[in-house]
């Protein structure tokens, strides 16, 4: 099976072209997201706390929309402009998995992300039986 999925009436309109997941065989693959409002599409420039709450929040539109959940993930790739962020954003990250059941996982820092946001975080989710 291989399915591109889209959340319905332009909620979280893209900031490029992309899809917000691919669903390749037993594989879901989560487009990164960021801060962004999913009424308005604009990237939130508030706290690391509040951005990365709205990144796991608009990961979970994704997820349900894909009929999975956080218990399926099996493997996140976290992006940060400043790593001093780093112990935050794994607390805050950490309450989306509330089974203890962490994924895979890698940890970037970069210089920018689109829509100057803090924080990104993409999925790989497993949707096989």
């Amino acid at each position: 099976m291989f399915e591109r999925i889209n959340l319905p009436d332009n909620v979280l309109p893209p900031v490029s072209p992309y899809c917000h997941a691919v669903r390749a065989g037993d594989f879901l693959f989560v487009t990164g997201q960021l801060a962004q409002n999913p009424e308005t599409g604009q990237v939130d420039r508030g706290s690391i706390e509040d951005q990365t709450h709205r990144v796991m929040q608009n990961l979970k539109l994704v997820l349900d929309q894909a009929g999975s959940s956080f218990d399926r993930v099996v493997m996140a790739r976290v992006f940060l402009t400043d790593f001093r962020h780093l112990p935050t954003v794994n607390e805050i990250y950490a309450s989306y998995f509330p089974s203890g059941n962490f994924p895979g996982r890698t940890a970037i820092g970069v210089t920018a992300l689109a829509g100057f946001g803090d924080v990104e975080i993409d999925l790989i989710a497993y949707c096989g039986a």
